[in-house]
């Protein structure tokens, strides 16, 4: 069972490879049933973070938890876990390798030769039921492997940068599958350097950067630490405009972007549609997740 609905949680993890702490005192907490992102670039730590958490390797100090247990590996079983590394017999069918996957967790063999048939036909792949692997394409074989961390429908799915090298067909088959494991009750926990994915499926996320955590909290969280901005287009325009707009408005095209004040678009609005510029067009947009986690970790390291 979790902890008082906590499926995951991390405190202070640190781990050092040689002088360097590759993870320097990360925190999280992981809610039951929820699907939680750790964003970062490449070489932030995720990887190493998540790792730990599945006592894969140990930590330097600190102190992890992971469905109620302080020793992940007792609960094992539990767990289902696609590696950023991949790896799947080439000889074997998509169905034996995903029966084989459940038999590693403990689920009878011939319970997984019947669920991974399911699982491949779920996700539009049945007709690779019995293609070795080596015939698959890339992403194909991606996905049996994903399926084969789910076969024994563990309590807690863990996937480390699981959208690297799908094509757009296969990242919404895995976006779907992640909402449909969701939907069974599992937990999902998942590393990811692209900022979309995150954005449409995660209920909370984690940014770290340089094996820190800069930020915890929900997607909408995230987004509020920037400003939202208006776009106004006016009927009439003339050089009197600018007067009337914020001082930090600026020209795009026939229209101007400004920052939303603080007290809200109406009193901007009054003053142009009292001079007579009226109002042809008008959005307020809110930043995206990209635009959080630039702000969050820097510009040079988004970059990275």
């Amino acid at each position: 069972m979790a902890d008082n609905g906590i499926a995951v949680s991390a405190e202070a993890l640190v781990k050092r490879y040689g002088a360097r702490r590759v993870v320097d005192g990360v925190d999280l907490v992981v809610p039951e049933g929820a699907i939680y992102g750790v964003l970062g670039p490449n070489g932030a730590g995720k990887t190493t973070t998540l790792r730990m958490l599945l006592g894969i390797i140990e930590p330097d100090s600190g102190r992890r938890r992971l469905l109620g247990s302080d020793a992940p590996r007792d609960v094992g079983d539990r767990v289902g876990y696609l590696p950023e590394e991949r790896g799947l017999y080439p000889s074997m069918t998509a169905r034996e390798a995903i029966a084989f996957m459940g038999a590693l967790r403990g689920l009878e063999w011939r319970t997984g030769r019947a669920r991974a048939a399911e699982l491949l036909e779920a996700a539009g792949l049945g007709h690779a039921i019995d293609g070795k692997i080596r015939k698959l394409s890339k992403g194909m074989a991606q996905l049996v492997q994903l399926l084969g961390a789910v076969v024994h429908r563990p309590d807690l799915l863990v996937l480390d940068e699981p959208f690297s090298g799908l094509d757009p067909v296969n990242q919404e088959r895995l976006e779907a599958l992640i909402r449909a494991e969701q939907a069974r009750g599992a937990t999902i926990l998942f590393s990811t350097h692209v900022m979309q994915h995150a954005q449409r499926l995660c209920d909370r996320l984690a940014i770290i950067a340089r094996g820190q955590r800069r930020f915890e909290g929900t997607v909408d969280e995230a987004r509020a630490l920037l400003p939202q901005h208006v776009h106004y287009v006016p009927h009439r325009a003339d050089a009197a405009i600018a007067a009337l707009l914020p001082a930090d408005a600026r020209g795009d095209g026939e229209g101007w972007r400004f920052q939303l004040p603080p007290d809200g678009i109406e009193a901007v609005l009054t003053r142009l549609i009292a001079a007579g510029h009226g109002i042809a067009g008008l959005s307020i947009e809110r930043p995206g997740l990209h635009e959080a986690f630039v702000r969050v970790v820097g510009e040079q390291e988004a970059r990275a």
